[in-house]
């Protein structure tokens, strides 16, 4: 059984779902429609983010809620209480999702790096167009163990870790000038 916090529904964003979440980046994405819309001075965002918590705990039948649907209510609630322009303006921002590596590995399978590599900017990509700005990464270890088809850390081991750790640090850089930041980190772990 899963245990939601808070009762809140977890977050599908692209093809990972959230459960522990906080809703700081929900004032974010208000705050920037806000700018967007030449309201910067708007201050309702507390209210309406305090308002979308008690949806998400006590009025949301859903156990599993997709971030796009969450933000058209957003919009409509917007709407409701006179913000047009800033609902117009309102582009999702989804919390922290963290993918693990090891899924991703074991599909492409020892001595398959480059499958690897294409499914980690493919996912990248997914995470990216779906309102994810910071991503966490864990179980980089294994995964490289995976792909390496070992059980013993290597030297070849280190090296194939170097590149997994130096493409997700150069994946943003790949990325248009126009778009968000994204903060990635990564988790070695044992």
């Amino acid at each position: 059984m899963i245990s939601l916090i808070g009762n809140r529904p977890a977050l599908q964003i692209g093809r990972y779902q959230v459960i522990d979440y906080d809703t700081a980046w929900l004032d974010d994405a208000l705050r920037r429609a806000a700018r967007a819309a030449d309201h910067e001075d708007f201050p309702f965002v507390e209210d309406i983010r305090n308002g979308i918590e008690q949806y998400l705990e006590t009025k949301c039948p859903l156990k599993l809620l997709h971030l796009d649907d969450l933000y058209d209510r957003m919009r409509k609630m917007l709407v409701k209480i006179g913000c047009v322009k800033i609902a117009e303006k309102l582009e999702p921002l989804a919390p922290p999702v963290t993918v693990s590596l090891v899924r991703a590995a074991m599909e492409a399978g020892n001595g398959f790096e480059l499958a690897f590599f294409e499914t980690l900017r493919s996912e990248l990509a997914d995470l990216r167009s779906a309102g994810a700005e910071e991503i966490r990464f864990t179980g980089l270890k294994e995964s490289t163990l995976i792909l390496r088809g070992t059980s013993k850390w290597n030297k070849q081991c280190s090296v194939l870790l170097s590149e997994i750790e130096a493409f997700i640090q150069a994946w943003d850089r790949e990325q248009p000038t126009d778009e968000r930041p994204l903060r990635l980190c990564m988790e070695s772990g044992g």
